[in-house]
């Protein structure tokens, strides 16, 4: 598939994160397999996963697109979503259609900066889809002027400067939508219909939904301390 019959697969629908780390009863590829598949029958657009492993069982399940991750922690970096080039190399191998890494503005492992670490990328592999996770509109327009092809809201309200930024960050997808140029996907703290309602009513070009979906632990507190916040 070209890169632009990639993006007309997933226009305006549902990209279905299917991740469970070690120590969570679900990890395990043979698991997310079947989470896959239970999202694309109930009628996703594309995949979200992390890992060789369990992106290869996936594959062998689900046809829909990939966005492809490597989750990996270096002592030396906050960085974690597909770090270094080990991490996109293993990516590459594997075919993924997408593949998504931490576009902010934090030091990556090593100490390079995303500018030295993306551009040989993107100069090497001109064919290949890369989705920036960012966590601001500054780090968003960077994002762009690299030459990435969608832009993530992923990580904001997980870094350091957007700890408090309530989530799906309206305000920052009503500007992304409006001042830039490539594909928008919304991603991070969609967990009702109303708020997937209030994102799309934005020129997104899709959304990703995780722990609201396939994170049956997470689901569950959350029904569990709404009782208790009765009490």
């Amino acid at each position: 598939m070209t890169k632009q019959s990639i993006l007309e697969k997933l226009r305006r629908g549902l990209i279905v994160s299917c991740q469970a780390l070690p120590g969570e009863p679900l990890h395990g590829r043979n698991m997310m397999a079947a989470m896959a598949l239970s999202a694309k029958e109930g009628g996703a657009s594309g995949i979200r996963a992390n890992g060789v492993e369990d992106i290869r069982a996936i594959r062998k399940e689900v046809d829909l697109p990939m966005i492809g991750i490597v989750k990996a922690d270096y002592p030396d970096s906050p960085v974690f979503i597909t770090p270094t080039q080990r991490e996109v190399d293993a990516l590459l191998a594997e075919g993924v259609e997408i593949i998504a890494l931490d576009a902010t503005a934090r030091p990556r492992p090593g100490g390079l900066s995303l500018e030295e670490f993306f551009l040989p990328l993107r100069e090497k592999h001109r064919n290949q889809l890369f989705m920036a996770d960012c966590a601001t509109f500054e780090e968003c327009f960077a994002a762009q002027r690299l030459g990435f092809d969608l832009v993530g809201t992923t990580l904001c309200g997980y870094t350091e400067n957007t700890l408090d930024t309530p989530t799906p960050s309206y305000p920052l997808l009503e500007r992304l939508t409006r001042e830039l140029s490539v594909p928008i996907i919304a991603e991070g703290g969609i967990w009702e219909r109303e708020q997937l309602e209030k994102v799309f009513s934005y020129a997104v070009h899709a959304a990703v939904i995780g722990t609201a979906i396939t994170r049956p632990r997470e689901i569950t507190r959350r029904f569990v301390n709404a009782i208790a916040s009765q009490e």
